[in-house]
């Protein structure tokens, strides 16, 4: 039965690698699937009705409603023009140095990184950040990588994620925070070598042959019509940070604080209650991809943890997971790659039910499942050619992903290696 659950699980990652269905999707029909393969009953306990579609759906809801508020408060970061301020600023600051420039929209990437991911951060950071960057000579291809490094310099940080793997890992926010603080110097570091390395390496281009690309940043948004945000308000990212890390709130109360304090900054009052409307249901939108992906996730985590799921697959799971500190680190390091193009270690994709597998027949404790897990995550969400923040990026600095990919791989390659040595030192 577990071979049977095995092949199901590799028809699925067919299934979305060859884009025949999405990704979402091709959980749900997957998680089923494994669930009548596991002798799961129609109704009742441990059914394919009542537990995985009826318990599995709404398992993760915090996470689901930590997206909503980062997405609102991303589409506040928009319209009022602070992510833009702030890019503007570094811009004017860093003048005809590229790399100066560069680090500074790598900050602000970190910054916006921190509030919302994918591609809604891609784009408040790189709409004026890509243009500037590539307008005082640096390549195309590293001014892509250079919002998508930055993005995920702020992804340990980013709040709903921590709320994401608390919830589908069954581990307390404290641990998942206490991690990613451990994982963020990596990422830092990842992220200015690959300005300093990549910008240098390549050389400057001039503007005159990228005149495409620079009259782009000479369209005047409504934001630039209007003016910059007031200084204060350009402290908004770091708000919901400040709260949950320095002041160990909660996930939800510190998102909220941060959607409040855009607001109050930047809006005159009579003007709050259309801004607030507005930006929630464009947060809406914005969040809608991701909710129906982590409903997926949760009705595949339902799936997974299946007493007969769970069975049927610990042996064979077993067989294959190094127990060994330095294998560990050995073997998982080498298997990068196939967090990559939604491969089987996604996250976001089959690599959550793997990682119920690893947790529910008690291969690996949960925590050590969190190290591996966010070690993936920093590849996938920087380097993985499928990823809309990667498309984005790449598509408007005017290359293709594989570009970009083969840029920053070795990058956050580093990164998973150093999440996944200081998983092994820690939890093993």
């Amino acid at each position: 039965m577990g071979v049977v659950i095995l092949l199901v699980m590799a028809a699925g990652v067919a299934a979305m690698l060859t884009r025949k269905l999405p990704t979402a999707f091709a959980l749900v029909i997957l998680a089923v699937v494994i669930a009548f393969v596991a002798g799961a009953p129609l109704t009742g306990e441990n059914s394919v009705i009542d537990t995985v579609l009826q318990e599995g759906a709404p398992a993760l809801a915090a996470t689901m409603i930590a997206i909503v508020l980062g997405s609102w408060l991303g589409k506040l970061l928009e319209e009022t023009g602070v992510a833009a301020t702030l890019v503007r600023k570094i811009v004017e600051f860093g003048g005809d140095r590229p790399v100066v420039v560069a680090l500074g929209v790598l900050a602000v990437s970190a910054l916006v990184g921190t509030v919302t991911g994918s591609a809604p951060a891609a784009m408040l950071a790189g709409l004026i950040g890509i243009p500037a960057m590539i307008a005082v000579g640096i390549p195309k291809v590293t001014a892509a990588g250079t919002i998508l490094m930055g993005i995920a310099v702020g992804i340990p940080f980013e709040l709903p994620l921590w709320q994401f793997f608390s919830t589908a890992l069954e581990l307390p926010v404290p641990t998942v925070r206490g991690f990613m603080v451990k994982l963020f110097p990596f990422a830092l570091v990842a992220a200015v070598l690959y300005v300093f390395v990549e910008s240098r390496r390549r050389g400057v281009e001039h503007t005159w042959s990228l005149k495409s690309v620079a009259d782009k940043r000479r369209s005047p948004s409504r934001r630039q019509r209007l003016g910059d945000a007031p200084w204060y308000a350009l402290l908004t990212p770091a708000v919901p940070l400040i709260l949950a890390l320095g002041f160990e709130l909660a996930i939800i109360p510190s998102l909220l604080a941060g959607v409040l304090y855009a607001l109050v900054t930047t809006t005159r009052p009579r003007e709050m209650n259309k801004r607030l409307l507005r930006t929630l249901y464009g947060g809406f939108e914005v969040a809608a991809p991701p909710i129906a992906l982590f409903i997926a996730i949760g009705i595949l985590l339902a799936a997974v943890k299946l007493p007969g799921a769970v069975e049927a697959l610990e042996p064979l799971v077993k067989a294959v997971s190094p127990q060994n500190a330095v294998l560990f680190v050995g073997v998982f390091t080498l298997l990068v790659p196939l967090c990559l193009y939604r491969g089987p270690l996604n996250v976001f994709g089959l690599g959550a039910g793997i990682a119920g597998v690893l947790i529910s027949a008690g291969i690996y404790p949960a925590a050590v499942v969190l190290g591996m897990a966010t070690s993936y995550n920093q590849v996938f969400g920087v380097a993985d050619p499928t990823s809309t923040q990667t498309v984005w990026a790449a598509q408007y600095a005017g290359v293709s992903p594989q570009q970009v990919m083969v840029r920053t791989l070795p990058y956050v390659w580093a990164v998973a290696l150093g999440g996944l040595c200081v998983t092994a030192a820690t939890y093993l």
